[in-house]
């Protein structure tokens, strides 16, 4: 088993990207691909936005979002040692209408 990196050529909203990733995570890279793309075109369907790094910004916080909202709970932990992902969601929906502030003179121009 090597852990030498290799590189995949990548592409997501139709730009390519080469990453370095082993053999033995080449599976779990794709899928992640895949995942950010279909998030990233979603994102952009239905904002209408054509601002590359807005999308990213927001499939990313949205990426974030589910993860946290679904990630289990061990079966050794009480509810009281669980984490309270509210404040997350809170900061995450913040950062969001930040970036939307900091960006709608941009999408002016792209119009």
């Amino acid at each position: 088993m090597s852990t030498e990196p290799n590189f995949l050529d990548v592409k997501i909203m139709g730009r390519e990207y080469r990453v370095a990733c082993t053999p033995e995570e080449r599976d779990a890279l794709l899928l992640a691909v895949d995942l950010v793309d279909n998030k990233m075109r979603e994102i952009a369907q239905r904002t209408k936005s054509t601002i590359a790094e807005r999308v990213a910004v927001m499939a990313a916080l949205n990426i974030a979002h589910e993860h946290l909202s679904v990630t289990p709970v061990s079966p050794l932990e009480t509810v009281a040692d669980s984490v309270d992902t509210s404040d997350a969601k809170r900061r995450i929906s913040g950062m969001g209408a930040r970036i939307d502030t900091v960006l709608a003179p941009q999408q002016r121009l792209d119009l």
